[in-house]
């Protein structure tokens, strides 16, 4: 895409966001009545998606924590990091160590808001506005030169945002892995999941809605076979690509998904 495009500033009430539906779903308060409607129309075909965007944030923290304890990563780049609630990427990591720094990605004019007022006070974490496509302006952005030494390993996050964009030989997310990948030292890691169905109907029916929804900020529902493609040339920590509340999970009785009518499928893959 077109580095280093302008983004809107401006909070739209009236049009649904993958972001704010995301919030909404995890007990959040930063949403509006029309991310509430659409998320109740979704429901009616796909009812288990608010336990699978629970699952989900579990993952991610399980992941960053994962590879801050285990890994030794102490710089974390979260693409479409969406709206702030507990346990986020920075609080996670800097428990291991106060000095990790983590730089947050998102087009969502409320996100930049809400995540600035957040960080104000912490140093080594910030919140830039910028389209997850536009590798060059988010590599070259003050904040992200300022925190991340691309000289060390980095944590690249990908996480549940795959599926907001549209396939595209330059802007699809094949294209975007590779960019990034390439900017990034062996030891680097790229964690990568989205929502996937091997259901036809169901993938027809999630990608179409939510395209109409938030007039036209989506991709698609894709398969297992294409998160797979994303993670070829790495190598995939243990357990491998799996549904994400089967990620190396905390204990025995931890959430798992229930229903498989579509599930958040990826896991974490480390440059060689």
């Amino acid at each position: 895409m077109e580095s280093g495009k302008q983004l809107s500033t401006k909070i739209d009430a009236t049009v649904p966001t993958a972001a704010r539906m995301y919030d909404h779903y995890l007990g959040g308060k930063d949403n509006y009545a029309v991310d509430r409607a659409a998320c109740e129309e979704l429901d009616k075909v796909v009812p288990s998606t608010r336990a699978l965007a629970q699952n989900n944030r579990r993952f991610l923290q399980r992941v960053v924590r994962t590879l801050a304890q285990e890994y030794g990563v102490r710089q974390f780049l979260d693409h479409g990091s969406g709206l702030p609630t507990q346990n986020n990427v920075h609080q996670v990591a800097q428990r291991v160590d106060p000095e990790t720094r983590v730089v947050y990605v998102d087009n969502d004019p409320m996100v930049l808001v809400h995540g600035r007022a957040l960080l104000d006070q912490n140093d080594r974490t910030a919140v830039i506005q910028a389209d997850l496509r536009d590798t060059d302006m988010i590599f070259s952005h003050p904040d992200t030169e300022r925190l991340i030494d691309f000289s060390q390993p980095v944590a690249v996050l990908f996480n549940s945002v795959f599926h907001c964009i549209p396939d595209s030989d330059t802007d699809g997310p094949l294209a975007v892995v590779g960019r990034v990948a390439e900017r990034l030292v062996p030891g680097s890691y790229l964690v990568m999941c989205q929502l996937v169905s091997e259901d036809a109907e169901v993938r027809e029916f999630v990608t179409n809605f939510m395209d109409q929804a938030t007039q036209g900020h989506w991709g698609r529902v894709r398969q297992e076979k294409d998160v797979a493609e994303w993670f070829e040339g790495m190598d995939v920590l243990e357990p491998g690509l799996v549904e994400v509340s089967t990620w190396r999970p905390d204990n025995e009785v931890a959430p798992r998904q229930l229903t498989q009518e579509w599930i958040e499928f990826g896991g974490v893959g480390r440059l060689r």
